[in-house]
């Protein structure tokens, strides 16, 4: 896939086999959230098979609420749990011999980094204790961009079957409508946010939005057929 379409990977969804080809890039569960050793290693040689770029996936260490409700947890432990999350995808990555490109918080996790400077800075503080200087997947308007840049590549990220609010704020996941599920309509968003650097939110306005990478959700019932469509559309375009 020539457009940085990147996927949330290791997550047990059963789909990663049928999808890693049409990917550009994937951020695999490190076992904050669901994942161990066996997925983590079988994830990163079907993506090094397949020439995806492999990013890590870390989570608040929440795997009841799969990673997407802000636990409470104290920022010692939050900072134990994700040095060992990252060390431990690190060194398995350096067994196979593969190399990592990026670093993606999972869930609330990712939401927090962008929006609390004291997570932001806690834990660009992780990586630089790990020597880390891969490249960052987050939001444009967040803390993380704003304080990682200095040390370290930012891609922007948009979602490509998440609908938008008016602020850019993505639907909340318990509206009926906060997920795209048609693979056209999917394209259509993608479509507009690559070509023409903007999205339609909810209320049918279009807002300009900008990003070096677009993420469809692994666990997406239909992400291959949604994958499928986006890449013949893409080459129809050449």
């Amino acid at each position: 896939m020539e457009i940085n379409i990147n996927a949330d990977l290791g997550e047990m969804a059963g789909q990663d086999e049928a999808i890693m080809p049409y990917l550009f890039s994937c951020n695999i569960a490190t076992g904050g959230h669901i994942g161990d050793e066996e997925s983590m290693r079988k994830t990163i040689e079907l993506a090094n098979e397949h020439r995806v770029k492999i990013g890590a996936h870390p989570s608040y260490p929440d795997t009841n609420n799969f990673g997407r409700v802000r636990p409470e947890i104290s920022d010692s432990a939050l900072k134990e749990s994700l040095k060992k999350q990252l060390y431990n995808f690190y060194e398995l990555a350096a067994k196979i011999e593969v190399e990592i490109h990026h670093i993606k918080p999972h869930g609330a996790l990712y939401h927090d980094v962008a929006n609390d400077k004291n997570k932001a800075a806690l834990f660009l503080t992780i990586l630089d204790e790990l020597g880390l200087k891969t490249s960052i997947y987050t939001l444009k308007d967040g803390f993380l961009n704003e304080f990682g840049q200095k040390e370290h590549k930012i891609y922007f990220e948009a979602f490509i079957d998440r609908r938008y609010k008016d602020d850019l704020n993505l639907v909340n996941r318990k509206e009926s409508h906060a997920l795209i599920n048609e693979a056209k309509r999917v394209w259509e968003q993608l479509e507009s946010m690559y070509y023409h650097e903007k999205v339609k939110v909810e209320t049918g306005n279009f807002v300009p939005l900008k990003a070096d990478t677009y993420c469809l959700h692994g666990d997406h019932p239909n992400a291959l057929e949604i994958l499928q469509y986006i890449y013949r559309k893409v080459n129809q375009n050449k």
